[in-house]
């Protein structure tokens, strides 16, 4: 095929994409693919890598065959891809094997410009005897960083991509990674056996973030954990939290301050958890609470905030992370509430590697992330300086270290933050004027049903960005509607007369439906009561709310300590509770697992039940009963 000229990736640009332009990088990386060069690009998170291998698919005429980690990464993209009128599919374990065939089918005649596999999927037996049937236009290997020992993602199997080179010597191979050190993306290339490729390296700034460290106790944490999401109310936040139980302790959490979030982690039911990720790209729910797994691959550029609620293991991971906030390059903040604790239980993990070189690279990651967080140099500047870019700035405005810190990050006494947060209006980003502001939540409301009504993302109908471009120009035909950012010939052939019709029912007085307001008394720790009082098991519970069992109990564990429910001994086993109150005698309240350790037949739970009737007992409060 003859070389596209730079007009004729415009064009196609504009017609699929809905842009005018690249972003920085963009051209030249497309330029390098379609030309046939092995390429490799390191470009931060929200930088578009995806286009830069799409967009060259799309005018080869052929088929990208592209490794992608994950099956909803791998989904959301392919169905991105038929939205916008580009033929695209996945292969994965996950597939009825009649649908699998014909998608391998559909591959060998050529029918897909994009084919996305895992990586276990290409180290079976027979996978490269079939893709040599297909007409291979390049290889794309996204999150190429995961090739690497020296990764913070390193995954076996990763490394059978080597065969790519071994069995297509001619099949160009393309490397994308968001996070990679220089030592990294030498093992890249070196892995992958890339030809003299076009090397990309993207700054690793995002000025558009503002990353703000803290060293916390459990209080302090909560506390500014409730002031920033209250900082970035009605906006789209990621929180993530260190394990199963802290995920659902949060959620519940704040939902006893009426803050409405939804959890998301590996041992929730797979419909729940698909739903509650569903909840939260359709903006039905802004507040997302999940365990680090969470977000590879999410595609939603309005998260406004980030915040963590324990230390990372690397810088790799919270570079990666945080970077999910401000995609559509909008200001946002990334907030990073460490504990001591995290550091030691870090430092644990460390020590029970058993290979001697995988256990330096652990401490050395673990020294790295711990400096970033205590030694209160610019924050923006060491993340460039770990990844072997040299900025010419040492202060970079937009940090902890570098600015002053927003309102609701100073430290204040407990008694001057009450009365704060209780008398002074609370500061907010720059919103647009009260017409635009109903109209976008009017469009967004659309785009919820339609997504919806499609079974897709909200954002793979319409980005944030091109709702916004739509308030601002209020285009009144298809030709003006053509001209929205976002929106090419084939989103305006599918939505076109929708978004206008949409328009024109805003204009004759039509509004958003309003989101109801949680109804009164109805925390979790209520509906956890109001389930007791109906004489529901604990178990029960659990299944009722979605929580985990341990969750639950340790709820119950909380409102027996603080005196708001009372200590009931049926639900401790025949003869259990006598043990543990002698055990208690013996060892004290302060730890489980010694009571553990001379009561092995006791559960955890038992032992929390019992310690918190017993920490009740001691406190000035007693016990009350709720009826």
């Amino acid at each position: 095929m003859s070389l596209p000229e730079v007009a004729e990736l415009l064009a196609a640009l504009r017609r699929y994409w809905g842009y005018d332009s690249f972003r920085p990088l963009q051209e030249r990386i497309v330029q390098s693919v379609t030309a046939g060069h092995d390429v490799a690009v390191v470009m931060p998170t929200g930088g578009g890598k995806s286009l830069c291998y799409q967009l060259p698919a799309l005018v080869s005429g052929r088929t990208a065959l592209v490794v992608s980690p994950l099956i909803s990464l791998m989904q959301d993209q392919a169905a991105q891809l038929a939205q916008m009128g580009i033929p695209a599919a996945v292969i994965n374990s996950a597939m009825d094997p009649s649908t699998r065939s014909t998608v391998m089918r559909d591959a060998i005649r050529g029918e897909y410009r994009l084919l996305y596999l895992s990586p276990e999927r290409l180290a079976r037996a027979d996978t490269f005897g079939w893709l040599s049937k297909i007409p291979l236009a390049f290889f794309a290997i996204d999150e190429a960083h995961c090739i690497s020992e020296w990764g913070h993602e390193f995954r076996p199997e990763y490394r059978q991509l080597r065969r790519l080179r071994e069995q297509f010597p001619d099949v160009p191979i393309a490397a994308f990674t968001a996070s990679a050190t220089q030592r990294v993306r030498h093992d890249i290339l070196d892995q992958l056996s890339l030809r003299n490729p076009h090397k990309y390296i993207a700054s690793f700034h995002r000025p558009n973030l503002s990353y703000i460290v803290r060293e916390c106790d459990a209080k302090t944490q909560n506390r500014l954990l409730l002031s920033a999401l209250r900082a970035h109310e009605d906006e789209t936040v990621i929180v993530y939290a260190p394990t199963i139980a802290r995920v659902e302790e949060t959620v519940d959490f704040l939902g006893d301050h009426r803050i409405r979030a939804i959890p998301y982690h590996g041992q929730m039911d797979n419909a729940v958890r698909q739903r509650n990720q569903e909840r939260w790209t359709s903006d039905e729910t802004r507040v997302l609470v999940g365990t680090l797994a969470f977000g590879l691959g999410i595609n939603k550029p309005s998260v406004r905030a980030v915040i963590h609620l324990s230390l990372p293991k690397s810088i790799e991971q919270y570079y990666q992370e945080a970077g999910r906030a401000g995609r559509d390059g909008e200001p946002a903040q990334c907030l990073l509430l460490w504990q001591k604790k995290d550091a030691g239980l870090l430092a644990y993990f460390c020590e029970q590697v058993s290979d001697k070189q995988e256990k330096q690279r652990a401490w050395d990651r673990f020294n790295t992330i711990k400096g970033f967080a205590e030694n209160g140099r610019c924050r923006h500047r060491q993340i460039c300086l770990h990844f072997g870019e040299q900025p010419k700035w040492t202060n970079c405005g937009k940090c902890d270290v570098c600015a002053p810190l927003p309102e609701w990050a100073i430290p204040r006494t407990s008694a001057v933050a009450a009365f704060v947060d209780a008398v002074k209006p609370r500061q907010k980003r720059a919103e647009p004027a009260e017409a635009d502001s109903e109209l976008l939540e009017f469009l967004r409301d659309w785009r919820r049903e339609t997504a919806r009504a499609r079974n897709v993302p909200a954002f793979v109908i319409l980005h944030d960005a091109t709702l916004n471009d739509i308030c601002a120009r209020r285009p009144a035909t298809l030709d003006q509607l053509a001209k929205v950012s976002g929106i090419g010939a084939r989103k305006a052939e599918m939505y076109g007369t929708e978004i206008l019709a949409a328009l024109d029912r805003f204009r004759s007085g039509a509004r958003a439906a309003a989101v109801p307001a949680p109804p009164p008394n109805s925390g979790p720790a209520e509906e956890t009561i109001q389930l007791l009082e109906k004489g529901h098991t604990f178990e029960q519970i659990a299944a009722i709310r979605g929580r985990q069992l341990a969750s639950v109990v340790g709820l119950v564990a909380g409102l027996i300590e603080q005196g708001k429910y009372e200590f009931r001994p049926d639900w401790i086993r025949p003869g259990m509770l006598e043990q543990i109150e002698a055990a208690i005698g013996e060892s004290g309240l302060q730890w489980l697992k010694p009571l553990k350790e001379r009561v092995p037949d006791a559960t955890y739970d038992e032992i929390r039940l019992v310690v918190a009737k017993r920490r009740s007992q001691a406190q000035p409060h007693g016990p009350v009963s709720v009826s």
